[in-house]
């Protein structure tokens, strides 16, 4: 029998093998990339400095994030900024031993300043491409519809998304969630799930646990993200649980939003011992403070997770995804292998 390698949390959660289903990639936009493409576009940001900007990553809520996320969201202009934004990230998780990363992207954000939707999904796009060959991760995109604004905005943004929907995996429902319920969009995801496509929705991250039932029954949605306040009604946790319906939890971002004052107060310990499907995730990581490895130490660091629950995130990552079932059968092995052959130790 095979000697296991003895690692640290640290080495043990960024090498275990994982997948990312909740990344908003212009949530990935570091300060310094976004300095560059605003000097390289001829933009003028209202921060001094990377380090001021970065100073204002200090959010109270879930609007206050979204206020600093769209201004700077204006300085990608070109299909090269797109790719910029998209390897950047790519590298990065590669870093992290990420296999598989589920995209969201807004185009809203983009389309409404004239930026052609082409330029925005072509970008993302050849990014993804070369990352599979340069890295080896898989990749798939969803796009998501901005809940504050109408749904005949979504519509329009669906219709104007079908000349590429080969690219496209799923579509999601992102922004303020306060205010605007699922209900809202039920009509663009009914011809979204009529045309074959995934569906996911933020839902239960600031909003009640009603705004998930919502999304489950009205949306019929794939996957929930976030839905930190389902342990709010346990008879929807019984049909979560029924049904197999995952959800994307997101520590840092939670922490950051003031969704929880402590990551002690993080539910995603209490969903795995309710057998709920939880996975974890960075959301928009450039402005939270972490990536993936970064997330998982925050709940193993606070919630005193064994390496089996970490293990069960990353196989819950997998089986949670949108990719094939031959590609996770593949990430699953590469998990059970690494598995078998390290441990976690604890100084």
């Amino acid at each position: 029998m095979t000697k296991k390698q003895n690692l640290t949390p640290v080495e043990f959660i960024n090498q275990i093998p994982k997948a990312e289903l909740h990344i908003h990639i212009e949530g990935s936009f570091e300060p310094e990339l976004m300095f560059e493409i605003a000097q390289r576009n001829n933009i003028a940001l209202k921060f001094k400095s990377v380090e001021e900007l970065r100073k204002a990553y200090n959010f109270s809520n879930l609007q206050d994030f979204l206020d600093i996320y769209y201004q700077g969201a204006k300085v990608l202009i070109n299909k090269r900024d797109f790719y910029d934004l998209t390897m950047a990230y790519f590298i990065k998780i590669q870093s992290q031993n990420v296999l598989h990363t589920e995209i969201f992207f807004d185009p809203q954000t983009h389309t409404s300043r004239g930026i052609a939707f082409k330029t925005v999904v072509n970008g993302i796009y050849d990014a993804m491409k070369d990352a599979k060959t340069k890295f080896g991760i898989s990749s798939k995109l969803i796009l998501c519809f901005l809940r504050h604004l109408n749904e005949e905005d979504a519509i329009k943004t669906f219709k104007e998304s079908l000349p590429y929907k080969h690219l496209i995996t799923g579509y999601g429902l992102d922004s303020s969630e306060v205010g605007n319920p699922p209900s809202k969009f039920k009509n663009v995801f009914a011809e979204v799930k009529k045309a074959g496509f995934k569906i996911v929705a933020h839902a239960g991250e600031e909003g009640p646990a009603q705004y998930i039932k919502e999304a489950i029954d009205l949306l019929k949605i794939d996957r929930i993200d976030h839905g930190n306040t389902l342990l709010n009604d346990n008879i929807l946790i019984n049909e979560i649980v029924d049904k197999q319906i995952p959800l994307t939890l997101c520590p840092l971002s939670n922490l950051k939003l003031a969704v929880i004052d402590e990551m002690k107060k993080q539910p995603v310990k209490k969903m795995l011992c309710k057998n709920i499907l939880a996975t974890i995730n960075s959301d928009d990581p450039a402005y939270f403070g972490g990536y993936l490895t970064e997330n998982y130490l925050a709940v193993y660091n606070a919630l005193n997770l064994s390496s089996d629950d970490i293990y069960k995130l990353a196989y819950n990552s997998f089986i949670s995804s949108f990719t094939n079932n031959d590609d996770k059968n593949i990430f699953i092995d590469k998990l059970n292998k690494f598995k078998d052959n390290n441990i976690i130790i604890v100084n």
